[in-house]
């Protein structure tokens, strides 16, 4: 807030912005904007100040306002604003600058970041909880005196004890609240924290009243027991919002702050990791993260790809393999060449599909933000109809009336609803990341929950993509030459002839590839083609049904290798599963109608549409969309990547294009197919926990409301009412953790389906 300083020890005053370590200057702030694939600036703010879901409206509707911003989008989780700039040359100070005079002291991300593990936020809140529980413990004592019957000259005496216990205790452990709501006020804003800092302010100043004039009654235990019932709610809510924080903070901590890069005249270099750029040598030594997209061109190593597969046991691999940023190099050095710059690595884009959990714009998340907006003026409203009203209820009793007000005040603390939708979205997030889905955003996740119709692509989506030999030849001769010549093959037929024969190559000389028909060349001196069967029957006797690929030597008799598509673990389960639960589910592939109704057939699919191009797949989505269906579209390939667009939700797993990854809504690391059925079951988990959510904060309201305006309940129970309501929230949400199936079970599908071409 403007001339204060906030918790994280960033502040601004009147347009001079600083962090704790000095000034920011322009050529700091200009370094933290880099350009996206759209030609725009992109530049993350972290904005500690950010209390609730009226800061998020707040600075959104200020940003979006700008000339310079194009979209914005504040995170309440971790703090920070991602705001879309004009030009990627554009510089952020007067945004920060802006912000700054609304109250929000803001930094660039990668300039103010504090130590993740050091949490001051967190240890302030506890001190103050611990202060307010032991001055309410103490003064409670005092109460139970007074209770219990003590008056007079004693009655007083506890009463004055009280106050010199509570106005420190108020003092200190208030400032959670009191600073928030000195920082609207002084904006000429409300929040969440001004009807709490005044009902505690009023009740503690009514108190020292009826002290000072000998009164029988004060409210001492009411005003700290509020605080520290606020206080457990706070700290609750702040952990959970941690635990949210560390799973992007956690990926962060994965990838180097900087790479050695082997220079021209051979020796190695260290870079800072943003200064990495795609052909850049670099040399990764055993235990090193390795720091972006790489490929390896020399050495050998074991890899653990935990993170991207899930699976604990190391991956060989050597040169021509590709790693992804955040994979751990085990065993051996190796030199690689870099794909992708740092922010655009598998790393960078798994970190900003986690940090955007909860910041989609849903239906309730729309719903809980708007009742954040009215909430402040609503409810001093309702105080003050209620003290007006029963001043005249009473004939003048002010004192009654201002406790009855205090009560209201308190009890319609919108914390509840505040955090209905977004502590769902957080729990299913981090439960997603454990089962390996990454999703783009909280509205995601309400959207797939509303998906009435599936369609899957085929090849690389139902199928890995890669055929498989169904059987190999008896002649040892013909596998030795098969297996020679398909090792100098790149075609997906040859390659997995390669894999599938175990037999020592014949040598080979006159190597000739033929674009479209295969390989020939001379195998231990004897002419030899593999590939297309008509084209290899032109030097040996084939017969007419052979199905492609073949092999044979001149003058000798072909020999047909049967090929299957292999089935991606658990396509069968993912399939069934959407089925049993009432969603149609339809394949909409670009292959051959044979291929296509195959692979249906094994997979129970009865709706086959085959021979789709891409603009047929978008039509075959709008189709839908226009007879009222909500599709899950899933697909991998870059000619599916405007289909994942154009449906209502979209997934696609990590071996996907980056156009196809950047489509989808939602991304599995894992290659088991049931990750969509498990998603969506999580999906339907979560908006069953966010209706539940709204239905406890709207009973919650309808009851409180009516007893406190009434004047049945009393400020100490209103903050009990209040804290219950959010913990009964927070406490619902994480039910999700144990809802359903704690992680696809893996399978693996049959191997039947027959290819007829190479």
């Amino acid at each position: 807030m403007t001339g204060t300083t906030t918790q994280s020890g960033t502040s601004a005053v009147a347009g001079a912005v600083q962090v704790a370590s000095g000034p920011l200057d322009r050529a700091q702030t200009r370094a933290s904007v880099h350009a996206n694939a759209q030609g725009r600036g992109t530049v993350i703010l972290s904005v500690p100040g950010i209390r609730c879901g009226g800061c998020v409206a707040t600075i959104e509707r200020a940003l979006r306002q700008r000339e310079d911003v194009v979209a914005a989008r504040v995170n309440l989780t971790l703090r920070q604003a991602n705001i879309t700039l004009l030009d990627p040359d554009s510089d952020p100070m007067p945004i920060i600058e802006a912000l700054a005079k609304l109250g929000y002291a803001a930094t660039p991300a990668e300039i103010g970041t504090a130590d993740d593990k050091a949490d001051p936020v967190g240890k302030n809140l506890l001190r103050s909880l611990a202060i307010a529980g032991f001055g309410a413990m103490n003064i409670m004592l005092f109460s139970v005196g007074v209770w219990s019957g003590a008056d007079g000259q004693t009655r007083e005496t506890f009463h004055l004890v009280s106050a010199l216990i509570a106005v420190p205790v108020v003092a200190y452990a208030g400032q959670p609240f009191y600073r928030s709501a000195f920082g609207a006020l002084r904006l000429g804003r409300l929040n969440m924290d001004v009807p709490i800092a005044l009902a505690v302010t009023l009740a503690l100043v009514l108190s020292l009243f009826e002290t000072m004039r000998g009164g029988e009654h004060v409210f001492f235990d009411a005003a700290v027991t509020l605080l520290f019932f606020l206080l457990v709610g706070r700290y609750l809510d702040h952990l959970m919002r941690e635990r949210a924080r560390s799973a992007v903070t956690g990926l962060a901590r994965l990838s180097p702050k900087g790479a050695m890069i082997r220079q021209n005249d051979g020796s190695l270099a260290y870079a800072a990791l943003a200064s990495v750029s795609p052909g850049a040598i670099l040399s990764i030594a055993e235990n090193e993260r390795v720091p972006v997209d790489v490929r390896i061109v020399s050495g050998g190593t074991d890899i653990d790809r935990s993170l991207v597969t899930g699976e604990a046991m190391p991956m060989a691999a050597g040169p021509g393999d590709t790693l992804e940023a955040g994979t751990l190099n085990l065993t051996g050095v190796i030199e690689a060449e870099a794909l992708r710059a740092a922010d655009e690595s598998f790393l960078a884009r798994m970190i900003e599909m986690q940090s955007a959990a909860e910041s989609g714009r849903g239906r309730y998340v729309r719903i809980a933000d708007r009742a954040a907006r009215l909430y402040a003026p609503v409810v001093h409203l309702l105080a003050l109809t209620t003290f007006i009203g029963w001043v005249l209820a009473t004939g003048g009793d002010w004192q009654t009336s201002a406790f009855v007000a205090i009560s209201v005040l308190i009890i319609t603390c919108p914390c509840a609803l505040a955090l209905a939708v977004p502590v769902a979205h957080v729990v299913a997030a981090g439960r997603l990341m454990r089962e390996g889905v990454l999703m783009k955003d909280g509205s995601a996740l309400e959207r797939l929950s509303e998906i009435d119709r599936a369609v899957f692509d085929k090849t690389g989506t139902l199928t890995t993509g890669m055929p498989a030999v169904v059987s190999v030849p008896d002649d040892a001769a013909i596998r030795s030459g098969a297996r020679a010549l398909a090792a100098r093959s790149v075609h997906p037929a040859a390659r997995a002839i390669a894999a599938r024969l175990t037999d020592l190559p014949g040598l080979v000389t006159d190597e000739t590839e033929v674009p479209g028909f295969g390989v020939e060349a001379m195998v231990d001196g004897r002419r030899a083609r593999l590939g297309r069967a008509d084209w290899v029957g032109e030097i040996a006797d084939i017969s007419q049904n052979a199905a492609s690929p073949a092999f044979a030597f001149a003058g000798g008799t072909a020999v047909s290798f049967d090929l299957s598509e292999t089935l991606r673990q658990g396509a069968g389960q993912a399939v069934a599963a959407l089925t049993a639960a009432g969603i149609p589910v339809s394949m909409l592939s670009g292959d051959m109608e044979s291929r296509a109704r195959r692979v249906a057939g094994e997979l129970g699919i009865g709706d086959v549409r085959h021979g789709a191009t891409p603009a047929d797949k978008i039509e075959t989505l709008e189709t839908l969309r226009r007879d009222g269906h909500l599709t899950l579209m899933v697909g991998d390939g870059l000619n599916d990547a405007a289909a994942l667009a154009a449906a209502h939700v979209s997934m696609a797993p990590s071996s996907a294009s980056d156009a196809g990854r950047t489509a989808a809504d939602f991304v599995f690391l894992r290659d088991n197919l049931e990750s969509v059925s498990a998603t969506w079951q999580v999906a339907r988990d979560t908006a069953r926990i966010v209706r539940q959510n709204f239905g406890l904060a709207i009973a919650y309201n309808c009851i409180a409301i009516p007893l406190a305006v009434a004047g049945l309940v009393t400020p100490l129970v209103a903050a009990l009412a209040m804290s219950g309501s959010s913990i009964l929230v927070i406490a619902n949400a994480l039910r999700l953790n144990r809802t359903g199936k704690s992680h696809p079970t893996h399978r693996a599908a049959p191997i039947t389906v027959q290819e007829v071409s190479a």
